[in-house]
């Protein structure tokens, strides 16, 4: 089967036939060390990339997602709908994102807030606290975007923050999830069974899912640049039995261990990172959507 042209929404069980082309990479933030100077790109054990955006602007993502996104997935769901981003970093991708969703201009900002706010909220996080600071200090959209410094990986910890939220609301799920160019970091610091823990959370998390996955090559990349820093190699990375084409190993999980469907490819970023989207078919978001349009 060929590759689905670019923004092609796809027919159920269509994502077992797909082909993906490897791609570079992105970040998920670790803590910095005071007076240590900023790493060599994919130095850092979790790519703690103060600056990462220099390097992928967020254009090249939102760039690739269609007008009215929204309002195509979700036609008659209640607002606000709720988005998480997990590994935002200092959330310029975040901003991007929201301002793309809902088609707001560049240049608008707080006076956006109100109208913006009724139909999406985001809670963005990041394992990184200085990043998380940067992000909340420089948001154009405060009231509509949190910023909240959790590491996604600590059930303990992100069961009261993701909970909190969600109450705000009346929800228990997010209606859609942004993973962009996280699972690298999440695999090598957590091995197979971290990935895979780290998906089945998410999916059973988001009615619908946005994951950017990192290619093999950006893994044997950041292992490479550690070594040559002289630090210790990433605890799993020689051990991973997940290896390969990881869209989709990574598809294939999501598809076959975590009951989604890949709805569409977005086609790739200019670094070659393929953008695709996941819908659930558990029965926990099928019953949430049920109720809310009761009420």
């Amino acid at each position: 089967m060929r590759d689905p042209t670019p923004g092609t929404f796809l027919p159920r069980n269509a994502s077992a036939r797909l082909r993906f082309s490897p791609g570079a990479e992105r970040k998920m933030a670790a803590p910095m060390s005071e007076g240590c100077p900023a790493l060599e790109p994919g130095a850092a054990p979790y790519g703690n990339f103060p600056n990462y955006s220099r390097f992928h602007p967020p254009e090249g993502r939102v760039s690739l997602l269609p007008g009215g996104l929204l309002q195509r997935l979700f036609p008659a769901a209640a607002r606000p709908l709720l988005g998480l981003d997990v590994g935002c970093n200092s959330g310029e991708l975040s901003v991007a994102l929201y301002r793309h969703l809902l088609g707001l201009q560049e240049s608008k900002g707080c006076l956006d807030q109100p109208a913006a706010g009724k139909d999406l909220n985001l809670l963005c996080c990041d394992i990184d606290p200085v990043l998380i600071e940067r992000a909340q200090q420089c948001s154009p959209f405060p009231a509509s975007i949190s910023f909240a410094n959790l590491d996604i990986m600590d059930s303990s910890a992100r069961e009261p923050i993701l909970r909190s939220y969600l109450g705000r609301f009346g929800r228990s799920t997010f209606d859609i999830g942004f993973c962009m160019s996280v699972t690298m970091w999440i695999h090598l610091n957590h091995g197979d069974s971290g990935l895979m823990e780290f998906l089945s959370f998410l999916s059973s998390l988001c009615k619908y899912l946005l994951i950017e996955p990192q290619p093999w090559k950006c893994y044997r990349a950041a292992a490479r640049r550690l070594r040559k820093l002289g630090r210790n190699d990433f605890d799993h990375f020689r051990s991973l039995a997940i290896n390969g084409d990881m869209a989709e190993r990574i598809t294939h999980i999501l598809t076959k261990d975590c009951a989604m469907e890949l709805v569409c490819c977005f086609g790739s970023t200019s670094w070659d990172r393929s953008l695709l989207l996941f819908k659930s078919n558990g029965s926990n978001h099928e019953g949430r959507e049920s109720s809310e349009q009761e009420q």
